[in-house]
């Protein structure tokens, strides 16, 4: 048997066959270079200005709600209008909330309130414009490819958390924050031309107006589904259980190797590169649920390992293996969503995976930090692990219907199919 190469490689057919795809991907590779520049910019101008910690971290907390309660709502309007009008009047927000740090920045005296109500905002946009932009892949990748576009997706999302910072972290540090916000607003102005060129992707024509008893039907329709339901909890399971983030800095100084904690944070983005550069494999994959229960728990086992050795660059492996553990979860979890959520419920569907995303790695945070104080650090972390694998054990034993999920078999995948199938013809 001869090893093929194709094999392992990112299978591009999403963006062969999809213009709409090919556009949006490339809208977001320059969005996230583009926020990366006020992403560094903004907490370094918080702390030039007050030199306070605690004035920086309170950046985090007024972004939370936004978020939260923006994205609910976004998941709601994505349903009831044109998502790609949500995504050019969003991005078009952004672009001008950037453009009010680049005044701010260059002012003889800077003011501070402006840069906690530009959070703020950028949260409010951000929670508004991801379930638009989460639902419309269905409509614009072919239904067999979304396995695919997942990890090219994730692809450019990697690209952006890896070199946007680097690159924005240079720009600071030599041309200063007002050059850094002035980027921020090229590349914003840059993503509103190419969003321009999408077509439009408009609602039902009996779609409802965004309100709280649809956001309440979208979430009855999760809770119905033990697939998707399965998928949320075993998501909030591995972050609030093993995302030991917050006391890296407390490893790095118990593994006498404090150079490695910027290491320990690239650590798992890497593991999610390489696994994302290998991933041609999955689109050959029908059981999707089974890359949400192994990622997840090969994440779990992996930072159980990272909390365990005493080697730091055994560490810095498992952390790499945990993030190719979590890319592999996440590959199961956008294809399912994509491939059962009916187009008319998944705007509001993306709305409560934006409330999952933000709250998961919050309360995990909590969680590693307490019970950090309790232990100490090296059992908060690999304890976290051992009760996230356990945690995935149990939902998948509770949740037949996500480890037995097949795409080709599954009635609302295959409903699906037949409804893109029908609307393509």
């Amino acid at each position: 048997m001869t090893f093929k190469l194709s094999a392992v490689l990112p299978d591009l057919s999403p963006w062969r066959s999809s213009r709409g795809f090919r556009l949006l991907w490339t809208q977001g590779l320059v969005t996230y270079f583009a926020s990366s520049m006020a992403m560094i910019a903004l907490p370094l101008q918080i702390k030039d200005l007050t030199g306070s910690p605690l004035a920086v971290g309170a950046m985090g907390a007024v972004e939370l709600v936004p978020l939260i309660v923006f994205g609910l709502y976004g998941g709601a309007l994505a349903d009831a209008v044109d998502r790609r009008k949500v995504i050019l009047g969003t991005e078009a927000a952004l672009g001008l909330l950037a453009g009010i740090l680049l005044v701010n920045a260059a002012l003889p005296e800077p003011m501070l309130w402006p840069l906690y109500v530009v959070a703020a905002g950028v949260s409010a946009c951000a929670g508004l414009q991801r379930p638009a932009l989460d639902s419309l892949l269905a409509r614009i990748v072919p239904h067999d490819q979304l396995t695919a576009a997942a990890a090219l997706n994730s692809i450019r999302w990697q690209l952006g958390a890896i070199a946007g910072p680097a690159v924005a972290g240079v720009v600071v540090a030599y041309a200063g924050h007002a050059t850094a916000y002035g980027l921020t607003v090229a590349g914003f102005a840059v993503s509103v031309l190419l969003c321009l060129r999408l077509d439009p992707a408009p609602a039902a024509h009996d779609a409802e107006k965004p309100s709280l008893r649809g956001i309440a039907e979208g979430a009855r329709y999760a809770w119905s589904r033990p697939v998707l339901l399965g998928t949320y909890a075993i998501d909030l399971a591995a972050m609030i259980l093993a995302f030991p983030h917050t006391i890296f800095p407390f490893l790095a100084d118990d593994l006498d190797a404090e150079w490695s904690l910027g290491l320990m944070y690239a650590a798992g983005s890497a593991g999610s590169v390489l696994l994302s550069l290998t991933s041609g494999w999955t689109s050959r994959i029908r059981r999707h649920g089974l890359l949400v229960i192994f990622g997840a728990a090969g994440w779990g086992l992996a930072v159980a390992a990272a909390g365990w050795f005493t080697d730091v660059w055994l560490v810095l492996v498992c952390l790499a293996f945990a993030g190719a553990g979590d890319m592999l979860s996440g590959l199961g979890r956008s294809t399912i969503w994509n491939q059962t959520i009916p187009d008319g419920l998944r705007g509001r569907l993306a709305g409560i995976e934006v409330l999952s995303y933000s709250v998961g790695p919050q309360l995990g945070q909590v969680r590693a930090g307490a019970m950090a104080g309790w232990t100490g650090t090296r059992p908060a972390i690999w304890g976290g692990g051992v009760a996230c694998v356990a945690a995935v054990g149990v939902l998948a034993a509770v949740l037949p219907r996500l480890v037995t999920y097949d795409a080709d078999t599954d009635e609302d995948a295959v409903a699906r199919r037949a409804a893109r199938e029908a609307a393509d013809a």
